[in-house]
């Protein structure tokens, strides 16, 4: 599915969107960045309350193309500049991460089974 596709569904507030037409191969919800890097596959999107500028260099290094921040966060002005500068999507919701992420799974966003 697009992230134009998500954000518009789902009614997230959108704060950077590089490329619309990029398409999410599953998601990964976690706020330990360590977590994240361990066990997120490229492609996916990530749903977090982290808000800071570590967000993004994670979602860099596993070529994460949506970053969600769930539970009314606000992401920072730096993690928005750097979300621009490296081209990640970035957009939030009221919602909590196992709300959004269950609205996630009514919109056809799964993981492939991992052995």
């Amino acid at each position: 599915m697009k992230i134009s596709e998500i954000c518009n569904s789902l009614e997230l507030k959108v704060y950077w969107m590089p490329d619309e037409d990029v398409d999410v191969k599953g998601a990964v919800v976690g706020d330990l960045l360590s977590f994240v890097m361990g066990n997120a596959p490229a492609g996916c999107l990530w749903v977090t309350i982290q808000n800071h500028l570590n967000v993004a260099a994670v979602a860099v290094l596993k070529e994460i193309p949506l970053v969600i921040l769930a539970s009314g966060r606000e992401p920072s002005s730096e993690l928005i500049s750097r979300c621009e500068s490296e081209n990640i999507a970035l957009a939030s919701t009221s919602l909590d991460a196992y709300t959004i992420c269950g609205k996630l799974y009514d919109l056809g966003i799964r993981n492939e089974e991992r052995i």
